[in-house]
């Protein structure tokens, strides 16, 4: 039986890029195995792509450079940098990407007529609010997402969100009123959606074409269990890992004092693995607490390094308030952590279930409180949460390996152009 040919849109695509562009890059690799795959993504890319070696021959790269790069170096002026105010970057990058699809169809025109592919993927970008230009404007089946978007800003944070510079939030609505918003998801013949904040920004006219697919993954060469301790088995110290941006809305802050205020806890080790403009508050918090010794800032870590801590460390402690995908949180499950997150967006559905410990979203000192008692909870119920660990990782890696991933992104494929219902499309509700 011959592939699929699919005709991939990854804007994003990056292989040596975090977030997004990585996450593009690995979910087109993955299906490249499968399906008779064309990427086309922008010229950005074009080094990196061509450095690893593995889509060379099936990547067709889209320069747009001359609004692009305009319109990036604009964004970060607004934004002070590159660190915060994800919605100012989010409303310059529309003209940007209207350009890029604008260039895609035109290059592709002819292709589209004669045939060569059976679907139209977008993969990235995945909000939900950049509206796609060749979303019904080609015969052929045009599949989008997986989306994350639409998560609300805490109340009881307004000032880590005053801190992100995201005063701009309150005009995401408006992305329905620009030029494609509507066709984009009247036309498209399955919206892949990530988790329920994302279902709910969709039109409920549409629900049949909705499939629940969060956009995360991890790459099993790098996050396994492999050669690690069961966590919190036998005595002796326990480590505790935070890793991330410390950017306000990670809110490190609540690990960190969760952990120093805790006399149980006196004997263990909390790490923090990342870097970022709150770097020097939170020590400033540990050296007021003279808790240097048990509170240890490891820096910016590659991703093979933050695996080998993840095998090292028991529990990974994740408490951002604002989380849409939380990669980080799948990568520590299948790496056969014990996960305490916060329960909204991403990360309380990941850990649902049985598959670890979820903390309610409340006013800051509340939550320092609840972590407190949770990473307590580990030290003193250690099988308990060694089970958890367990379940954690079944579900990491029979869902989001990128090849399980790619898989089932197929089987929805199949269904599309055999025009099948999409309701049976729930493994990973």
């Amino acid at each position: 039986m011959s592939k699929l040919r699919v005709l991939i849109l990854a804007e994003s695509c990056n292989p040596d890029w975090p977030s997004l562009p990585v996450v593009g890059y690995k979910y087109a690799r993955a299906l490249a195995k499968i399906a008779d795959v064309t990427l086309v993504t922008h010229v950005r890319n074009r080094e990196n792509i061509e450095k690893a070696g593995e889509l060379t021959q099936i990547t067709r790269y889209i320069d747009t450079e001359w609004i692009a790069g305009p319109m990036y170096k604009l964004s970060t002026a607004l934004r002070g940098g590159t660190e915060v105010a994800w919605s100012t970057n989010q409303i310059m990058s529309y003209p940007p990407y209207i350009a890029f699809e604008r260039a895609v169809f035109t290059s592709f025109k002819k292709a589209f007529q004669d045939g060569e592919f059976d679907v139209i993927h977008r993969i990235t970008p995945m909000s939900p609010a950049l509206p796609s230009y060749l979303s019904g404007r080609t015969k052929l089946p045009f599949v989008i997402g997986p989306l994350n978007g639409n998560l609300d800003w805490p109340t009881a944070f307004s000032g880590e969100q005053k801190r992100e510079r995201e005063g701009l939030r309150k005009l995401r609505g408006l992305y329905r009123y620009l030029p494609y918003a509507r066709s984009t998801y009247r036309k498209a013949a399955c919206i892949m959606a990530a988790f329920q904040h994302t279902i709910d920004d969709i039109d409920p006219a549409l629900s049949d074409r909705i499939v629940p697919v969060p956009e995360i993954g991890f790459d099993s060469k790098i996050f396994h269990s492999e050669g690690r301790k069961v966590p919190f088995a036998g005595k002796g110290q326990k480590h505790f890992l935070f890793a991330g941006r410390l950017v306000p809305y990670k809110v490190a802050e609540a690990a960190i004092r969760g952990f120093i205020g805790s006399e149980t806890l006196k004997p263990h080790i909390l790490h923090i693995v990342g870097d970022g403009p709150e770097l020097e508050r939170l020590e400033a918090i540990v050296a007021e607490a003279g808790a240097q010794d048990r509170v240890i800032f490891e820096g910016q870590k590659t991703q093979a390094e933050v695996a080998d801590f993840m095998r090292r460390c028991d529990a990974f402690v994740f408490p951002s308030i604002r989380e849409l995908g939380a990669g980080v949180v799948i990568e520590a499950m299948a790496s056969g952590m014990v996960c305490i997150v916060t329960d909204y967006g991403a990360p309380g559905d990941l850990v649902a279930n049985g598959r670890g410990v979820k903390v309610p979203l409340q006013p800051m000192d509340g939550l320092v409180e609840d972590l407190r008692a949770a990473m307590e909870g580990c030290i003193t119920n250690p099988q308990e949460h060694a089970q958890l660990a367990q379940t954690a990782e079944h579900y990491a890696t029979t869902y989001f390996d990128w090849d399980a991933k790619a898989a089932y992104t197929l089987g929805i494929y199949e269904a599309v152009l055999n025009k099948a219902p999409l309701g049976g499309f729930t493994d990973y509700v």
